[in-house]
């Protein structure tokens, strides 16, 4: 979808959004938060969401996307899943859960956090407390 065929109420629910977060409405960050928050949840890399903005005839540059994604990073908008050292994606599920990553499709799937159960954890360094954990479990066709 355009920027331009935003209605109003879109376009001032997610000023809203962006509001409370701390961050000004910007026209790109406003077309990139309706790509990104206007279907329910979902895990988005940079490339895809940089093709995306494209394929809706958005002219912004992939450092404009980064930019916008660590900024929405930061504000709590959106987290991060490391896949590995060479990819990771953006969740608009914020709440604490999961990932199932299918390898051959490069696709996460949420898993809630009820549904994987750590029975210990090892001893944190000395002066180091865990703040949080994060499991990823990959999956290949059989």
């Amino acid at each position: 979808m355009k920027f331009d065929a935003l209605t109003p109420e879109q376009i001032d629910r997610l000023s809203g959004k962006l509001r409370a977060a701390g961050l000004r409405s910007t026209r790109p960050r406003l077309a990139l938060a309706h790509l990104l928050f206007g279907a329910g949840n979902r895990h988005v890399t940079a490339e895809t969401l940089h093709e995306e903005a494209r394929n809706a005839g958005l002219s912004v540059s992939q450092a404009t996307i980064y930019n916008t994604l660590n900024q929405f990073l930061s504000a709590g908008l959106l987290s991060e899943v490391i896949v590995d050292h060479a990819r990771s994606y953006f969740d608009t599920n914020v709440t604490e859960h999961h990932h199932f990553f299918i390898e051959d499709e490069a696709r996460l799937i949420d898993i809630p956090l009820d549904e994987v159960v750590l029975s210990t954890l090892p001893d944190a360094p000395s002066g180091y407390d865990p703040t949080g954990v994060d499991v990823v479990i990959r999956l290949d066709r059989r």
